[in-house]
C-alpha cells in the first residue's frame, strides 16, 4: 500500500445506459428494461466497508429520482455523492443551453435527495473536449466546483490526449480532474479502470497505479460501473463484435479484482482529496482557448 490517498470513482449508472448501447436501445426503452443498479450499487458499498475506504459516486439524475433510497445510502455510509448529469446525454451532443440546464437539474435533484452539496460532475464518456470547452463555464455557472470530465488519451468515442494530466483550474470557480494515465515514450496510456481494468492482468494495472503515485508523485482517479461487477446482466442482442467484447469482456473477475484493488491501495473521496489542496496550476490544454467567465 503507498501512501498516497487515491481517488476511487463510480459511474453510477445501469447496464442499458452506456453510450455504446444509444444505437441498439432507445431512451424511450429505458423504463421497460430490468435495472440492477440497486443491487450492484449496494454491493459495491460493502465491498467499500469491508475496506474501510472512502469513493465518489457520480451519480445520474434518472438513477437518484428512481432509487432516492440509494442515493441516501450512499451519503450515510460517508462517500461523496456527485452528478454524472440527468439523463446520460454526452455533453458533445448538447448544446450550451441543454447542457447547463442538464447539469442543474442533475445538481438540484441529487442536492434534494441526499441532503448534501454536490461539488463534482463528471460528463458521461468523458464527452468534454476541445470541441466544447464552454461546458466548463456552464458548470461553474451551475455551482459545480470541480470536474473529472477530461480522459487525456487517444480514444475512437473519446479523448483528449493533449490535456494535463493531473489536476489543474480551468477557471476561478472550477477545477478538472482529469482521469489517471501513465506517461511512457510520450504518450498516455490508460491506467485507471473501466474495460481497460477488465482486460490488463490486475498486476499490470496495479502497476500503473503504483507508477503514478510512486514516479509522479500523485493520486490516481480510478473508475468503475456498477454493471461492470454483474456477470448476471442481460445480454444485448444485435450489438456489434467490438461493442460486444469492450463491455462483457471479463465481467465475472471484475468483483475479485476490486477486492485486490482496495486491498493494495488507499482509496478517498475526490472532494476530499482535491479541493482541500492550496496550490493547483492553472492550465488549459494545449491550443485551447481560455474560458472567460
Amino acid at each position: 500500500m503507498t501512501t498516497i490517498t487515491n481517488a476511487l470513482t463510480i459511474d453510477v449508472e445501469d447496464y442499458f445506459q452506456v453510450s455504446a448501447f444509444a444505437p441498439y436501445i432507445a431512451r424511450g426503452e429505458w423504463d421497460t428494461r430490468e435495472c440492477r443498479v440497486e443491487r450492484n450499487v449496494m454491493r459495491i458499498l460493502e465491498l467499500l466497508d469491508a475496506q474501510q475506504a472512502k469513493a465518489t459516486f457520480f451519480t445520474l439524475g434518472w438513477i437518484a429520482e428512481r432509487y432516492p433510497q440509494l442515493v441516501r445510502e450512499i451519503v450515510a455510509r460517508g462517500h461523496e455523492l456527485a452528478s454524472h448529469g440527468y439523463g446520460h446525454e454526452r455533453a458533445s451532443d448538447l448544446d450550451e443551453a441543454a447542457f447547463l440546464d442538464d447539469v442543474k437539474r442533475a445538481k438540484a435533484l441529487l442536492e434534494d435527495l441526499g441532503g448534501v452539496e454536490v461539488k463534482g460532475y463528471r460528463a458521461p464518456s468523458f464527452s468534454i473536449g476541445a470541441g466544447n470547452l464552454w461546458a466548463f463555464d456552464c458548470l461553474a455557472r451551475a455551482g459545480y466546483r470541480y470536474s473529472s470530465s477530461i480522459y487525456p488519451i487517444a480514444h475512437d468515442h473519446y479523448g483528449m490526449p493533449d490535456s494535463p494530466r493531473f489536476a489543474y483550474r480551468v477557471n476561478e470557480r472550477l477545477l478538472e480532474i482529469p482521469v489517471t494515465t501513465l506517461r511512457v515514450l510520450r504518450r498516455n496510456f490508460p491506467s485507471s479502470g473501466g474495460g481497460y481494468f477488465r482486460l490488463l492482468p490486475y498486476a499490470l494495472s496495479r502497476w500503473m497505479l503504483q507508477q503514478v503515485n510512486a514516479v509522479d508523485q500523485e493520486p490516481a482517479i480510478f473508475y468503475f460501473h456498477p454493471w461492470e461487477i454483474d456477470a448476471g446482466q442481460p445480454r444485448i442482442e444485435g450489438i456489434d463484435l467490438k461493442t460486444r467484447f469492450r463491455h462483457y469482456v471479463n465481467i465475472p473477475r471484475m468483483d475479485s479484482r476490486l477486492q485486490a484493488l482496495l486491498a493494495d491501495f488507499r482509496w478517498g473521496r475526490m472532494d476530499d482529496i482535491f479541493l482541500g489542496r492550496t496550490t493547483v496550476p492553472a492550465a488549459l490544454p494545449q491550443g485551447a482557448a481560455p474560458v472567460i467567465i
